[in-house]
């Protein structure tokens, strides 16, 4: 095994072009300390490191209303902010949601993103894709009890379904042990776990990585995914004779 001193990132990769959002769906408004918030920074560090430009924002923190529409002011709603914090996701190449555990389950800020995210589900991209097509998406998860793969299975099946790219181990978290008891970062809590490390950094590389190639393809390649296209009558090799 290589040692630590000789191992070399690729000179080629540059990751400067690439832009991240990391949307801590935590309870906690600012400036209390969010736990989750303890393991996004060890994320947060990597993307930088490598010269990504990162957003990191708490939904919790803004009036964000209830809804599967863009902008729920024209659906009754007095105040909305979603509209000015779509812009920013939209113009991120990399988006990790990143939740606490409550009753085993995301948490309700979590939950309300991804209503808001779904809103956006319909629209389509220059090429007659979907919105989100060519993004790539991840999830932190933090909790002290059992609960990181099912959230993570929620938001990751989420994400993939409204257009995001998933890559390989797009997920990382820390749980303590059942019951009450430190969260992470509490007194050290957590902050030597082998695994949770690892996964974390794994995460964010692949998140890196498979950002990168889309980039350089300029997204996913526009074929056979194309509502625009499909509604206008092309079937894309579809071998129902009544399509043909």
């Amino acid at each position: 095994m290589p040692k630590r001193d000789k191992v070399e990132k690729n000179s080629d990769w540059d990751f400067s072009n690439l832009r991240a959002m990391i949307l801590n769906c935590t309870l906690k408004k600012s400036p209390a300390e969010s736990h989750t918030e303890r393991l996004i920074n060890l994320s947060k560090g990597i993307l930088e490191e490598n010269g990504i430009s990162v957003e990191l924002l708490r939904p919790v923190d803004h009036r964000i209303a209830p809804g599967v529409y863009p902008d729920m002011r024209e659906h009754g709603w007095d105040e909305d902010a979603w509209p000015e914090i779509w812009e920013k996701v939209h113009e991120a190449d990399i988006l990790i949601l990143a939740t606490p555990i409550w009753l085993g389950e995301k948490s309700s800020e979590c939950t309300k993103v991804i209503e808001r995210l779904y809103g956006h589900s319909g629209q389509t991209n220059e090429k007659g894709q979907y919105i989100f097509y060519g993004k790539v998406g991840g999830c932190i998860i933090t909790g002290n009890e059992d609960g990181i793969k099912h959230c993570a299975m929620n938001i990751l099946y989420s994400l993939q379904h409204i257009g995001y790219t998933i890559p390989p181990q797009a997920d990382a978290g820390w749980i303590g042990e059942a019951g009450p008891g430190p969260s992470f970062g509490d007194d050290g809590a957590g902050l030597d776990n082998e695994f949770t490390k690892r996964n974390t950094t794994f995460m964010t590389w692949n998140l890196m990585h498979m950002a990168r190639i889309l980039k350089k393809l300029k997204g996913i390649p526009a074929y056979g995914n194309q509502r625009s296209l499909w509604d206008a009558g092309c079937r894309f090799d579809n071998p129902n004779p009544e399509y043909r």
